[in-house]
């Protein structure tokens, strides 16, 4: 009797979570497990919570998405009705140079329709699983997928770091590339890549040039520095005439800055959020975060001191660019912590759409590094991961089932 297979979406960032959505707005039964390295789902769009503080709320990774194809990714209705997402119109600024501050000119990350999750990034990724079909999602945070496998039987077998066996499915999809990039060679040590370890027993010409294409792709890495600062040293940021500045070339190689991104709390706390050039980053790779779930997970070995000098350069770069409008800053109390985001930008062109999917090996690709309009941006994610569900339930040709084994 047929039966529907099983999907393992390794990653939750927004793409994981939009693809689980989409699979069940088109009907799709099958059981899918959605496994995350972090605390929960978000990614790069995730927010930093406390359980001892409720009002505490920081987005260290993306700020805002923003939405400059159309139509709209059909999730986006749902999300808005839903209340997980809602408009954003907040002041933006540009530095230009040194110091020249250009108020309400925004650069590529605030063109379109912008919007912010409600209460916090983390919204967006919450309110996509909100949309899959009850108890259909079985989530597993806090968990590394280090091996990739296949069972006698055909089934992708997802291992841990010792090779203990975490779950087993009929397809595979990733909607990040850490198993399937060469960097995790680079940043973790690791002696091979994953998936392209077993793919080189499956003989399956497609996703060989998936796999080729994929360790190809140039991503900017972001070295992120997390304050909060508390009552009357919040003051003059929650004062600033904006709430999210970019930096240009020019102010870029002179800072090392990115983007720096203003959140005033509920309360009379303001956290800031300071996301370094990609030349900064780069030559800190190596510098992951001791509070990062990843360096949790890998056990990573101490950086020396590394992780302070990191803050510190940052938190000097911060202080000196904005002392004409913030005066002098103390980050020390400011409850200073580094996030590192190793693949925060991929760089064009990307993985075609067609190799999305290799049916033969029974393997799926989304995100923001798949070509088409919102490359390397949230729309990026939310459209690729709405067309990859509408491949794989083409495949079956009905809404109910999915090729199985």
């Amino acid at each position: 009797m047929p039966r529907s297979a099983s999907i393992a979406i390794i990653g939750a960032g927004v793409s994981g979570c939009a693809l689980a959505a989409q699979l069940g707005r088109l009907g799709y039964r099958g059981s899918i497990s959605l496994w995350e390295t972090g605390r929960g789902a978000g990614g790069r769009a995730s927010t930093r919570r406390s359980r001892r503080d409720d009002r505490l709320a920081i987005d260290h990774g993306a700020p805002l998405l923003n939405i400059t194809g159309a139509p709209m990714p059909a999730l986006m209705a749902s999300l808005q009705e839903g209340g997980w997402v809602e408009p954003w119109t907040g002041p933006v600024a540009t530095l230009e140079g040194e110091s020249r501050l250009n108020i309400g000119r925004p650069d590529a990350l605030g063109l379109g329709q912008l919007f912010h999750g409600h209460g916090g990034m983390d919204q967006l990724s919450q309110g996509l699983l909100s949309l899959a079909q009850p108890g259909q999602v079985a989530p597993h945070y806090g968990t590394l997928v280090r091996h990739l496998g296949r069972s006698d039987a055909g089934l992708w077998q997802l291992l841990d770091g010792q090779g203990q066996l975490l779950g087993e499915a009929d397809w595979l999809v990733l909607s990040g590339t850490l198993l399937v990039h060469p960097r995790c060679q680079l940043i973790f040590g690791w002696p091979d890549v994953p998936l392209p370890r077993v793919a080189a027993g499956l003989h399956d010409l497609q996703l060989d040039h998936a796999l080729i294409t994929l360790a190809s792709i140039r991503f900017e890495a972001r070295s992120n520095l997390l304050l909060l600062f508390e009552s009357d040293a919040a003051i003059p940021w929650r004062a600033l005439p904006f709430t999210l500045i970019s930096f240009d070339a020019a102010a870029q190689q002179r800072w090392g800055l990115r983007r720096i991104s203003i959140q005033p709390l509920a309360d009379s706390r303001c956290a800031v959020v300071a996301h370094s050039s990609d030349a900064f980053a780069a030559d800190h790779l190596d510098v992951v975060g001791a509070r990062s779930a990843v360096a949790q997970l890998l056990e990573l070995p101490a950086d020396q001191g590394r992780e302070e000098q990191v803050i510190t350069a940052l938190g000097t770069a911060l202080g000196e660019c904005l002392a004409p409008w913030v005066g002098a800053v103390d980050i020390s109390r400011a409850d200073p912590q580094l996030m590192r985001w190793g693949a925060a930008f991929p760089i064009a062109p990307g993985l075609p759409s067609e190799l999305m999917v290799c049916p033969a090996s029974r393997v799926g690709f989304c995100g923001d590094y798949i070509a088409g309009v919102g490359f390397g941006r949230i729309e990026g994610a939310l459209r690729s991961a709405e067309r990859l569900a509408g491949q794989l339930v083409r495949q079956a040709g009905s809404a109910s089932e999915l090729p199985s084994r």
